[in-house]
């Protein structure tokens, strides 16, 4: 029997450590593809917490976050409106809707090739976390169902048990993300110098120049531009169906513009 134990100790070498190493990834467009708060209030509607109005409000920012990437006042503009939205929510219902969320939506809408490499880092003992500025609840379902470290995310003030509607400290985005990395490695005593960070916007520039593996993913037009002038890798996920997802997105649009025109004419009549 020890004899046996020995053999499958063999076979199975335990997985290596590297304790001072991580990886961070950015979510919305670096990990999945659009915005992971739209789906949520898109879940949020369905149930019947907010009119169709806020709903529609939610959908055109999120056709532009798609078609132009992220953009700081779209960012803003999501995260109050989600906060005001979800203002007396129970934490608890939320956590619940997160994985239904997850199970719905998100997990089809994740990058294949950004899975695979933050699935990379865990195989080799690095630790892997999200940083982003969807709220920590979300983030921590995502970072969950993927087996991942852990997540930073942005933080719902909450008293007895529900939003309040206002955030705790400031959303997590562009140098924020930064900060809260500089401290999560001091916490955890890695170096920076030997950890990887990937995201898709300019606006997380910050965060990628923190460490001494900057990736862009999926990457705008500004990040594009800075990582090769900096001389970081690029991956783009998109690049194999480039034109089919315009032609998508065009046809999306013009969609939305005729339904609304109709939408005008009839009460115009």
């Amino acid at each position: 029997m020890p004899d046996e134990k020995k053999a499958l100790a063999r076979e199975r070498p335990a997985r290596p450590e590297r304790p001072a190493e991580a990886a961070f990834f950015d979510v919305d467009n670096t990990l999945m593809k659009g915005a992971s708060l739209f789906h949520v209030a898109r879940t949020m509607y369905a149930r019947g917490a907010f009119s169709l109005r806020d709903a529609a409000g939610f959908a055109w920012k999120h056709a532009a976050f798609i078609l132009r990437g992220e953009n700081l006042s779209d960012v803003h503009a999501i995260q109050a409106a989600a906060l005001t939205l979800a203002t007396g929510l129970l934490t608890d219902d939320v956590r619940t809707l997160g994985n239904e969320v997850y199970d719905e939506f998100l997990e089809s809408r994740i990058w294949p090739g950004t899975k695979a490499l933050a699935e990379q880092h865990l195989r080799v003992g690095r630790r892997v976390w999200l940083v982003t500025a969807t709220p920590i609840e979300i983030a921590s379902v995502i970072s969950d169902r993927l087996g991942l470290t852990g997540a930073l995310g942005t933080v719902g003030e909450i008293e007895e048990g529900a939003y309040t509607g206002r955030i705790v400290g400031e959303m997590l985005h562009g140098p924020a993300k930064a900060a809260a990395v500089a401290e999560l490695a001091q916490r955890e005593r890695l170096d920076l110098r030997n950890c990887w960070a990937y995201s898709d916007s300019h606006n997380d520039i910050p965060l990628l120049s923190l460490v001494g593996h900057p990736v862009a993913i999926n990457p705008d037009v500004r990040l594009r531009a800075h990582a090769r002038t900096h001389n970081w890798p690029v991956y783009d996920f998109r690049s194999g169906r480039r034109a089919a997802t315009l032609g998508l997105k065009l046809a999306t649009v013009g969609g939305v513009a005729y339904g609304l025109w109709k939408g005008f004419a009839r009460i115009r009549r």
